[in-house]
């Protein structure tokens, strides 16, 4: 995502924006707090289509590599060993 061009600086930094947040919403789940796990799925699923969004056109091959890593990013968020180390 960094080496992109096919989105902007501040697009950029509005998507990492939003996955610091996801991040912390699956810290707080981890710990017992809300969102429930399917909030965070819808949350996740909507960001990912907005990544998809704004690099489809411009970067295909990205792209591609974020619809196939899809669920394998989901896995890992669902890890919480991982996302209270990260």
């Amino acid at each position: 995502m960094r080496d992109t061009r096919a989105i902007g600086l501040f697009t950029k930094l509005s998507i990492k924006n939003q996955v610091d947040d996801l991040l912390d919403a699956f810290r707080d789940h981890f710990k017992g707090q809300t969102p429930p796990l399917t909030t965070l799925r819808q949350r996740y699923d909507l960001l990912l289509m907005k990544v998809l969004s704004s690099v489809q056109d411009g970067d295909p091959p990205l792209a591609n590599d974020i619809a196939s890593s899809r669920e394998a990013i989901w896995k890992l968020l669902n890890d919480p060993t991982r996302v209270t180390s990260v």
